[in-house]
């Protein structure tokens, strides 16, 4: 099998994050969403793994310089974003008759996707895709299942949900779905649509749901983006590499090489990282602070910080932050008490 993570979208619920840096590169716990993708796919086995791109997202996937041991990284163009089901029709000539996992690159799921993979590969089935209940189906695409855990239907944001269980974003297919994806029409919002072709394969064939098992995020908005740098730091195992000092560190911390700490407390669970200057500085719980990031004289909780940031002298705490790479935020004295920020890259901002 190979690997096809569809990444040429323009993020605009992340807005204004994704002006100037594509979604797959916004990072939790210090680790561009995309690569949790590509990591799952390696994990179960898939080594091959081709990426749909816009021209804007593969200048800077090249930039950053994706490498994961053992994996082979091909770079797909699609010149519009006009669906999932586009998005894999690009993939053809690179597939090459191959069976594919397909892997949404904003999605995550706590324990990866070797039970779909396996599942798919022991045979029976055109397809198998992931579900997990919802409370809110409408806004997915939702699957029915007969006892045998085979779907019967698939519907794309219904008005009136069947179940609760939305499709997740996980999906194998036989390479014979390219056929059924080559004779989609557009659906009402101008777009290929992904579950219409799953349609297909249920009505001519078999189709497989599996529930996922432990938690699964999808990362479209700032909230989603918070709640999987939770979910993810309470994996996150204690170690110090760099310079604590006479800094005081509760519960799971990791500071990584190169970071130095100065009169702080830190409550974890919580992720410096690399190169990082930290000077009178409270860390609070869910907090991921990026590589050679400053802050000073300031309290911070629940928040990312991405590289290369500097916050300073701001005396309320931030709490429910995204803050994007080499942003500035610099304090006084006549700040309210509670701000929220949501910044872009290189942003500047002055709170007075």
């Amino acid at each position: 099998m190979k690997g096809l993570i569809p990444a040429a979208g323009l993020g605009t619920r992340l807005r204004p994050l994704t002006y100037t840096l594509p979604k797959p590169l916004l990072s939790v716990t210090n680790k561009p969403i995309i690569m949790y993708a590509i990591e799952d796919l390696r994990d179960a086995g898939i080594t091959q793994i081709g990426i749909i791109v816009s021209d804007f997202v593969k200048a800077a996937l090249e930039k950053e310089g994706l490498e994961v041991e053992g994996v082979s990284i091909s770079y797909i163009r699609q010149a519009d974003q006009l669906g999932i089901a586009h998005a894999v029709k690009q993939a053809r000539a690179w597939l090459a008759g191959e069976d594919f996992c397909l892997y949404l690159s904003d999605n995550l799921f706590e324990n990866g996707v070797q039970r779909y993979v396996e599942a798919f590969q022991a045979g029976g089935a055109d397809a198998v895709i992931a579900l997990v209940k919802v409370p809110n189906p409408k806004e997915f695409g939702v699957a029915v299942l007969d006892e045998a855990g085979n779907v019967k239907q698939i519907l794309e944001k219904p008005k009136d949900p069947p179940s609760d269980l939305a499709v997740a974003g996980v999906y194998c297919f036989k390479n014979r779905v390219l056929d059924v994806i080559d004779a989609l029409e557009p659906s009402a919002r101008g777009e290929y649509e992904i579950t219409d072709a799953i349609q297909t394969l249920v009505r001519d064939g078999r189709v497989k749901g599996l529930e996922v098992i432990g938690w699964w995020k999808d990362t479209g908005r700032h909230d989603d983006l918070l709640d999987a740098n939770r979910l993810l730091l309470e994996r996150i195992e204690p170690e110090l590499l760099g310079e604590t000092g006479d800094s005081r560190l509760v519960g799971r911390v990791r500071v990584e090489a190169g970071a130095v700490l100065k009169g702080c407390t830190v409550v974890g669970p919580a992720l410096i990282g690399a190169g990082s200057q930290l000077q009178n500085v409270y860390v609070g719980p869910f907090t991921s602070i990026g590589e050679n990031v400053t802050l000073r004289n300031m309290e911070i909780e629940f928040s990312i910080v991405q590289d290369e940031a500097r916050l300073e002298d701001i005396e309320v705490r931030l709490q429910e932050c995204l803050i994007g790479r080499k942003a500035q935020v610099r304090g006084s004295k006549r700040i309210p008490r509670v701000h929220r920020l949501l910044l872009s890259d290189a942003s500047v901002v002055e709170l007075g």
